[in-house]
């Protein structure tokens, strides 16, 4: 079941609110809670329910263990434990068959390749859990000994097959106490809706044009280019649209979660692109491995490298993705050196123009796991055996100008900045046309859902 779905919008979501709001008993609400998640999960992969309550329960033990025992040998090895289950699953479901194919390659072998059903979001709430057991461990967080409240935690729909990654400490007073007030509510709906907007859209707008062009056999430079432009708005509105649904729905519960995007296409520098981009990832990484490795203080350049081979790696078992991460811990370790950061001294549209033609080439990697397709994408779009344009690219820009200008105004906060200024001006103005937007998007979404036939969710295979 994904967020843009009639089933979602119009029966599941309501039906969990109502429930939800039958009882101010907080033991009652986790348990709505738990129940929905579940079956939410449960719709889309029905077996691996199962593998998501072991892992909740593995940690929770763990948990337990490493308060009981804290700052001795037994905290030590319930926290290895932890890592050897969760980091064993993951490799096992995600990425047993990427080695096995590779040792086959390499060394002319014929060992069975296993082909397991990668269960969703795993590589979110692996992270989730594992963050507790650490956090234990290091004495930043208290223990939960309630194991409905750590499930309630680990499952929770909003956020549990596509993120962002919540970490326990952020959360963990509202697992026992929370209240949802009509301001909190009336933001959800708000912030809901216009994640809802950016996914159905936008991000299914652009994305129908990018594989249109992209999946084809014959690119010239226009129409390379018109397509990974495309696919980089529908990846952005993809991603941080689900974000935003996840924040609302999150607040319509009582939970406060983070910010997972920032504007990261006005970015100056790639430094800072990831600042913006995925921020519950980019910090896990960094206060879980960069951190721990020595940081900028021992060995950075080996550290960066180290952990975008990681962040790549996270996000799939294709060399692509591993190509991927190690191109922008290139891009990033650059930075870092003298002549990296005299960039940052340049005007500003030229580090707008740098930060975007990065982040654009690194996209193209990002999109086609088959390395010959990539190869032969970044012929076309740099020029290579490629004819300038086509008459089809040309038509298709022609046709999808005005969803292109769109786009741009919507990767900045213009839009923002004018609504709010709006709403300053006059309360009364505001009053109307927020509920009034509100009302609009949404219409306009169920109309569009309706009627599409594209409408995936690209962080539900990672």
């Amino acid at each position: 079941m994904v967020f843009s779905s009639l089933m979602f919008i119009c029966i599941f979501l309501p039906a969990v609110i109502i429930s939800y709001n039958l009882s101010k008993n907080i033991t009652y609400k986790n348990t709505v809670l738990i129940i929905s998640s579940l079956f939410f999960y449960a719709w889309g992969e029905p077996v691996w329910v199962l593998l998501l309550i072991f892992s909740a329960l593995v940690d929770y033990i763990n948990g337990l263990i490493i308060d009981r025992y804290y700052a001795r040998v037994q905290s030590k090895v319930a926290l290895g434990v932890s890592l050897a289950i969760n980091l064993g699953l993951l490799a096992a479901f995600k990425y047993s068959g990427f080695f096995t194919d590779t040792i086959n390659s390499v060394l002319h072998t014929a060992i069975p390749s296993p082909r397991f059903t990668l269960p969703l979001g795993i590589s979110f709430y692996t992270f989730q859990t594992l963050s507790y057991t650490i956090d234990m461990y290091r004495g930043r967080t208290r223990v939960q000994k309630s194991f409905p409240a750590f499930l309630t935690y680990v499952s929770m729909f909003p956020q549990l097959v596509a993120g962002p990654i919540v970490r326990y400490d952020a959360v963990s007073a509202e697992l026992t106490k929370r209240r949802v007030g009509a301001d909190d509510f009336a933001y959800g709906i708000k912030r809901f809706t216009a994640g809802l907007c950016k996914k159905v859209i936008l991000a299914n707008s652009t994305g129908a044009v990018a594989s249109m062009i992209l999946d084809t056999t014959r690119l010239t430079v226009m129409s390379s280019w018109l397509g990974i432009i495309m696919y980089t708005f529908q990846i952005y509105f993809d991603f941080s649209g689900y974000s935003d649904m996840a924040i609302g729905l999150g607040r319509m519960l009582g939970f406060h979660f983070g910010e997972n995007f920032n504007y990261p296409y006005i970015s100056r520098s790639i430094t800072d692109f990831w600042r913006r981009w995925h921020i519950s990832l980019s910090s896990f990484f960094r206060d879980y491995i960069y951190i721990p490795l020595g940081g900028n203080r021992y060995r950075p350049i080996i550290n960066i490298l180290i952990v975008w081979l990681l962040t790549g790696f996270w996000h799939g078992a294709s060399w692509n993705f591993v190509i991927w991460g190690l191109f922008y811990g290139i891009i990033l370790c650059f930075e870092k050196t003298r002549l990296g950061s005299s960039f940052r001294r340049l005007p500003a549209p030229l580090c707008y123009i740098y930060t975007m033609l990065i982040v654009t080439v690194g996209w193209a990697i990002f999109y086609f796991t088959d390395l010959g397709q990539l190869g032969l994408f970044l012929k076309s779009a740099f020029g290579s055996d490629a004819a300038l344009y086509d008459l089809t690219a040309v038509s298709t820009l022609y046709s999808n100008i005005w969803l292109l200008l769109i786009c741009t105004a919507a990767v900045t906060p213009v839009p923002a900045v004018i609504f709010k200024h709006i709403c300053k001006r006059s309360e009364k103005t505001a009053l109307i046309l927020e509920p009034a937007l509100v009302v609009l998007g949404l219409g306009i979404c169920v109309i569009l859902i309706v009627g599409q036939t594209y409408n995936p969710f690209l962080y539900f295979r990672f």
